[in-house]
Formats: structure tokens, sequence, C-alpha cells
């Protein structure tokens, strides 16, 4: 989240950090791909981190293990002792970043990916929004340490087309956080504040009659607000927080095999995130 960039697109995570073999060769390549570099001034005791432009304008640094790059945070950043400080909750990682865009340039960035990460495509998936089709491209790396979704809008009337207008263009709109256990992070979420996106009661309903589960299991989900999801190698939970600003947002997974990303329960994400949207034409605050 940058201060600069905020003024212009409002709340939205503006660049991301790769770790990489050797961060200096894979900006060159992508510069010789054709990517945009990228630097900025450095003050005293800074490091220049290798980086290119990305969707939507957004940075995209690259880091390595074998030089300072791996050591960024003790030498850039202070630690804080906080006293106050919330409990831990279970989050391990990132599972995954959502990006959102036009329908036309999805091809340009998946390109762009492809071309300068060792990742892979996987099948283009329609997601479905009240107010239209999303389509929704992915790309992963073997190990599924990297995984970024990029969401085409059609129109300005989804949830995406609806981010993209009230942040001037595309980007990064939601952050999904890894756990090994879903329920013991929604109740340490829960004690340190955290509200969760409330799902309607008929999701669950349609969800137990869909997959056949137990009803005390299906209660436990509707208590948490987690959506679910099956696939044929394993389960899928996800707990979403509310949207923040003009459309970021969080979400926190945990994967039990599962290897795509709910797609199913987008409509049902897609219209509780929409109560909390500013409703087209009201100026920001």
């Amino acid at each position: 989240l940058a201060v600069g960039p905020s003024a212009v697109h409002g709340t939205t995570a503006y660049a991301a950090g790769l770790m990489v073999d050797d961060a200096k060769a894979a900006v060159e390549r992508a510069v010789a791909l054709g990517a945009e570099r990228f630097r900025q001034p450095l003050d005293a005791g800074e490091i220049e981190m290798p980086a290119v432009r990305g969707v939507g304008g957004g940075i995209l640094y690259f880091l390595d293990p074998k030089t300072e790059l791996a050591r960024i945070w003790e030498i850039e950043f202070d630690p804080v002792e906080d006293t106050a400080a919330p409990e831990p909750v279970g989050l391990q990682s990132i599972d995954h970043i959502a990006q959102t865009m036009k329908y036309e340039e999805l091809l340009t960035w998946l390109l762009f990916y492809t071309s300068i990460l060792d990742a892979h495509k996987t099948p283009l998936v329609d997601i479905i929004d009240p107010s239209g089709i999303v389509r929704s491209q992915a790309i992963e790396n073997a190990d599924g340490s990297l995984r970024i979704t990029m969401n085409g809008a059609e129109n300005r009337n989804t949830l995406a087309g609806h981010f993209i207008a009230e942040t001037f263009g595309s980007g990064i709109q939601h952050l999904a956080f890894k756990t090994q256990d879903i329920f013991s992070a929604a109740a340490a979420l829960s004690a340190n504040g955290f509200v969760t996106l409330a799902i309607s009661p008929n999701y669950y309903d349609d969800l137990e009659a869909r997959f056949g589960l137990d009803a005390e299991f299906a209660e436990r989900l509707k208590a948490n607000n987690i959506l679910y999801d099956r696939d044929e190698h394993g389960e899928y939970f996800q707990l979403y927080s509310p949207t923040y600003g003009e459309g970021l947002f969080f979400e926190i997974v945990e994967r039990r095999g599962y290897r795509g990303y709910g797609a199913a329960n987008a409509i049902f994400r897609i219209a509780a995130l929409r109560k909390h949207l500013r409703p087209a034409g009201v100026p920001r605050t």
C-alpha cells in the first residue's frame, strides 16, 4: 500500500515482490522481453531492488537469497516492539494475489507473466457476476508457491469493472493468505477484531444439499462465514473481509489438496461484497 499511488488509485496494493534465484538476471530478462524497468531514488541505507512496471503501472520487485536483498527487512526496517500487538492467527504465506484488468488486457499480461516467470497458465474460467461475466485466468508455478489470478472485466457494472473504474485502472484487487486451519484462524481473527464478510444463509442450505455435508459441519461453516468447495483433489475453505476503500479486500484460504480458486463460490462472495461498495456516482470521502 503506497501513499503516492493512493491519491490516484485509492486503496490498493500497488507493488508486489517475488523471490527468484537471481533478481538482477530476472529483471534483465524481463526488460529484454519488453518490460519497462522501474527505478527510484534511494535514501541512505536503502537497497536498490530490481523491478519492472506491471499490471496497471504497479511495481513488480525481484528479490533473491544470494544477495543482500535476502535481508531487505532487516536492513531497511526497524523492528517494532508493541506490547499490545494482536495475537498470531496462523497465517503462513500468500496463497495467491488477484489482479483485475479489462478483458482486452488479459492476453497481454498472461504473456508478460509466462514469459518472465517459470509459470504455466491454467484453463480460463468464467466467473458469474450478477451484472455480467468476468473471465479469470490463473498462472502458477510447479509447486504452487506462486499463484496469480487475473480477472478480465468486460463491463464496468461487474464487481471487477467497478474496481477498475473506481481505482482509475487495473491492479491488485485482493490478497489471499494461506492457513492450515481455517476454523482456528477464523476464531483468532475474530478475537483480534477482524470483521468477516457476512455470507447469505441461503448459501449454506445450498451447500449442504450440493455436497451432502453433515448438518453440524455446515452449521460450523455458516457460523464463521466460511465458504466451501471440493474437487477431485480435495477440499477448499475461504474466508473474506469486506471491501476497503475502492474495492480492495482480503481472503484467508485453507487447501486440502484442492487446486482451484473457488469459482463456484464467486457469485455468493460478489453479492456479499457489493453491499460494502460505495454507490456509483457518490464521490470519495
